[in-house]
């Protein structure tokens, strides 16, 4: 059994009020909810800065908590959610961002199972392999390696692993991270307290505070490309489309 908490911060630079962008006539973080009400979950969450996304939540019947504006990170925001909802240390707690309209309900089981399985992991993630020479090249794309246990090794912008010779790339995939995550409350209560690491600030990836204190994070490897979240104006027109076909 596992919960699911959606952090959603109202500030967004290429696309403010993102969690309330509307898609087919529902706000785009009631049909992030709504996907994720599709998986395993025993219960949903959004987990906002903002009195109008708790609104909207609440008149779609979705569970919603108001939480400080101050938080680094959404995984800083789901601490708090954790501990304020007195969730046991041993709960998995999924992170499905509240930007992903169209994330699959199978991919949220796949990872919370891949944290439950692992019982050396505080974390889990997801990867896929990446087919094209440009998206390993793209600092847009974050790349993992793993280890032979399939835990992460590290997380880049960078082309990792980089072949130093062009004949080994051949045959070889690379593996492209896919943002959501799962954890374990006990390890949530830990990470709210964990310095911010010079690591993660110079690849603007949170994850890697987690490498960089001892722990380990279990990845799941799936064959495919999940569906393109929302990052810009561009990204909602080609939602929106898609909602209605």
């Amino acid at each position: 059994m596992f919960k699911v908490v959606v952090p959603a911060r109202f500030a967004s630079t290429r696309l403010p009020g993102k969690p309330l962008q509307d898609i087919a006539g529902v706000p785009m973080v009631i049909r992030v909810a709504q996907q994720a009400q599709k998986s395993l979950s025993s219960e949903v969450v959004i987990a906002t800065d903002h009195e109008d996304i708790l609104q909207v939540a609440q008149s779609h019947g979705v569970r919603a908590l108001m939480t400080r504006a101050d938080h680094v990170s959404g995984t800083d925001r789901i601490a708090e959610v954790a501990t304020r909802m007195a969730w046991p240390d041993e709960m998995i707690v999924v992170n499905v961002q509240g930007d992903e309209p169209l994330i699959d309900p199978a991919l949220i089981n796949e990872v919370a199972q891949t944290l439950a399985d692992d019982t050396q992991a505080v974390m889990s993630t997801a990867c896929h392999p990446i087919d094209s020479n440009d998206l390993l090249e793209n600092p847009n794309v974050v790349k993992v390696v793993l280890n032979a246990k399939q835990q992460a090794l590290y997380f880049s912008r960078a082309a990792i692993p980089f072949p130093r010779d062009a004949a080994q790339r051949q045959g070889f995939s690379a593996q492209r991270h896919i943002g959501i995550y799962a954890y374990r409350v006990g390890f949530l209560k830990q990470y709210a307290h964990l310095p911010v690491t010079a690591l993660e600030q110079i690849e603007s990836l949170e994850q890697l505070r987690v490498l960089y204190h001892g722990f380990q994070i279990a990845v799941t490897i799936t064959p495919h490309a999940p569906a393109s979240g929302v990052d810009t104006p561009e990204d909602l027109a080609l939602v929106r489309q898609l909602f209605s076909d």
